[in-house]
């Protein structure tokens, strides 16, 4: 008997390929679903690590250090974030073809891409601030760590938008 025959029992056996069972779909999809999740959070908290120590009443030799590993996790989470969606589109339930065609992708995407873009100057700074540190121990001004602040914080608001698009493409809206 074909795994899928219970399906429709009242058909005909139709010869064909064999289709997974639905739950080994289903299991598929939840893993997808939680490694995303999951690499979401983490470049979440570590956004959250930046905005909290790029202070200037906090910085201090140590801190810049830790900023730009920070910085490093963050990258490797964002990127994670991206092979992970990528998993989802190709292996995920709904197909490649279908979020394709939606808008709200695009709109995240879009708003992804933007906020990797706003993290080079961060980025830029804390490796430049990282140099200093270990040349001569000089820290950075106070009104470029201000600036760097502003970056990141725009960054971090700009990526709690991208959950919105993504309930309203899970749940149908404005979808094609």
């Amino acid at each position: 008997m074909r795994p899928d025959a219970y399906l429709c029992p009242a058909q005909p056996r139709v010869p064909g390929p064999i289709r997974p069972h639905p739950s080994t779909t289903m299991l598929t999809e939840a893993i997808l679903a939680y490694l995303h999740l999951a690499a979401i959070l983490t470049m979440t908290v570590f956004i959250t690590s930046e905005a909290a120590l790029c202070r200037p009443e906090w910085l201090n030799a140590a801190v810049v250090r830790r900023l730009a590993r920070v910085d490093v996790i963050y990258l490797f989470a964002a990127i994670a974030v991206l092979f992970t969606g990528l998993a989802r589109i190709i292996w995920g339930m709904k197909g490649a073809a279908w979020y394709g065609a939606q808008p709200l992708l695009h709109i995240k995407v879009t708003l992804f891409v933007l906020a990797g873009l706003m993290s080079i100057k961060p980025t830029l700074a804390f490796l430049r601030w990282k140099k200093a540190v270990e040349r001569d121990g000089s820290l950075p001004a106070e009104a470029e760590i201000r600036s760097v602040r502003r970056w990141i914080m725009f960054q971090a608001h700009l990526i709690l938008v991208i959950p919105l698009a993504a309930t309203l493409l899970a749940r149908g809206v404005w979808t094609r």
